[in-house]
């Protein structure tokens, strides 16, 4: 083991690209289309980047937002707000305006980062106006970073002190809740680190960085895997190959052109990196271990990719409050038709897994409860939501909001969802804020949105409607009606007309009724 990459001097996301620049500054910390940046100058640029906001007026804990796709100009102003004490909002660019919106209010923030083509979602909005809130384009006449680099020109290169710990802010995440209304995520320093430090000190390679690696960001930075994964790369000091967006051809590309080593993908984009007509084993020849997270792998998905990736694989569990992965299915036992490749995992070394029942108390192996996790990795609060934080965490326990059992080794197995979260592709998709937009349309009295199988994508979006007397809808235009309201992933695919919902006596919709149909026949009512 003496031959992995890990510095424990790394303690926050202040002390990584500055280390990595005093030690291998010539290294390729990150490419991106055809442009790469050294380690030396990503810490030169994110200096820059920090005097300039706080020349802005943010002090310490200050909300700094970024709508874009992946670039090392999103990393620089992650490493910036890092430096300068500030907390990084990042905003998934897929959303539907009153979506960013909301996040860009509730998360109070006082400087948007946004890219050209995502002017119009913040135009007229919240995010231009208001407040002491400033407004920066990152990109210039089709040149990306040509108005970040004019933002900040002039300000000095040096470093800074932030102040700040392992226990301090450094980003907030927004994720949907039942209620509709995304909430912000707050992550520590620390939620970075904990996973890298657990593995280190036992000797454990379940997720590890050797020489030579080169790690390709697949997973989108606005989510919490993706921001991880890029983090685990930046500490471990290695190249970064940024996709703008996942497009199963250019990623196989890259893989084969960069000599990716690396990766963590969720199992849709792996099906969709195996579907190519001319996808042979050559094209992964470079890969030595793939991390997959957001939903189970299927055995039929996880054999093609053995054959054709031919390396190892790594399932990693987790969510937004948990700072990502704290439970690991290692490569040791992802070995075709083994009953272990159902289950998510077992926890990483000083992490800890248990079961409830409604009522708190632990059940034993082979009971099904809800989830709770013990990670030095999870998150501070919910942005100003002390009492939805307080009924997440409890006595130092996440609770998940999962249904799942644990096997008397101690390996978690995911059966449901106890809240109603819809993951496609890796996605979580809550019914609650689509039953909200769907029922605006004037002939719609109710409706439903439950997930269903799907083989390609884990789970499909099906929204069961019914119709008010005398109107009439087709799947086609309650599709364009909603898409001026959310998100494309968030979009039914299937639609069900009925008379009206299933509800027990006290009028809550009996969800589970409408899904049974569809999941029955399933070994677990998760996909």
């Amino acid at each position: 083991m003496t031959d992995l990459l890990y510095y424990p001097e790394l303690r926050t996301v202040t002390d990584t690209v500055a280390f990595h620049a005093r030690h291998r500054p010539d290294q390729v910390a990150i490419v991106c289309e055809d442009r790469e940046v050294s380690y030396a100058r990503l810490h030169r640029e994110s200096n820059r980047t920090a005097h300039a906001i706080r020349a802005a007026g943010l002090g310490r804990g200050g909300r700094v937002a970024y709508l874009g796709k992946e670039s090392e100009h999103y990393y620089d102003v992650l490493f910036a707000c890092a430096k300068s004490g500030t907390v990084l909002v990042p905003i998934n660019w897929r959303l539907a305006v009153p979506e960013v919106d909301h996040i860009v209010r509730d998360s109070a923030c006082e400087l948007l980062f946004v890219e050209e083509e995502y002017l119009p979602v913040v135009s007229g909005s919240a995010a231009t106006g208001g407040g002491r809130r400033l407004t920066v384009t990152v990109d210039s006449a089709g040149d990306r970073g040509a108005g970040l680099r004019a933002w900040k020109a002039g300000h000095p290169d040096t470093d800074l002190d932030p102040g700040t710990g392992p226990d301090d802010p450094v980003t907030q995440l927004y994720t949907s809740g039942t209620t509709g209304l995304p909430k912000g995520v707050v992550l520590a320093h620390r939620s970075f680190f904990a996973v890298r430090d657990a593995l280190a000190e036992h000797g454990a390679d379940w997720v590890d960085w050797r020489p030579g690696d080169v790690s390709l960001i697949a997973v989108p930075g606005f989510h919490v895997g993706g921001l991880w994964w890029a983090m685990q790369a930046f500490n471990a000091g290695v190249p970064n190959v940024a996709m703008r967006m996942f497009v199963s051809e250019d990623a196989v590309d890259l893989i084969r052109r960069h000599g990716v080593s690396v990766t963590c993908m969720v199992p849709a984009m792996l099906q969709m990196a195996l579907s190519g007509p001319t996808v042979s084993r050559a094209d992964f020849a470079t890969l030595r271990k793939v991390s997959y997270g957001g939903a189970p792998i299927a055995e039929a998905l996880l054999t093609s990719c053995l054959d054709v990736m031919d390396c190892e694989f790594a399932q990693i569990y987790g969510l937004t409050e948990s700072g990502n992965t704290a439970i690991c299915l290692p490569p040791g036992d992802h070995v075709a038709g083994s009953s272990l490749l159902a289950a998510a995992g077992r926890p990483y070394p000083g992490f800890g897994v248990k079961i409830i029942d409604p009522e708190g108390t632990t059940l034993p192996p082979h009971e099904i409860g809800e989830v709770c996790l013990d990670t030095p990795a999870r998150m501070l609060e919910y942005w100003r939501q002390p009492e939805a934080t307080a009924k997440t965490m409890v006595d130092g326990w996440l609770r998940t909001g999962d249904a799942g059992y644990l096997d008397d080794y101690g390996y978690l197995f995911i059966c449901d969802r106890i809240k109603d979260t819809i993951i496609v592709t890796g996605e979580n998709v809550y019914p609650a804020e689509i039953e909200k937009a769907i029922c605006e349309h004037p002939a719609v009295a109710e409706a439903a949105i439950i997930g269903v199988p799907d083989e390609r994508w884990g789970e499909a979006i099906q929204a069961v409607v019914a119709l008010r007397p005398g109107q009439r809808a087709t799947p086609r235009e309650l599709t364009v009606f909603l898409r001026e309201r959310i998100a494309d992933f968030k979009l039914p695919t299937r639609y069900e007309f009925i008379d009206r919902l299933p509800r027990n006596p006290s009028g809550k919709i009996l969800r589970r009724t409408l899904r049974d149909k569809h999941w029955s026949h399933m070994s677990r009512q998760v996909n």
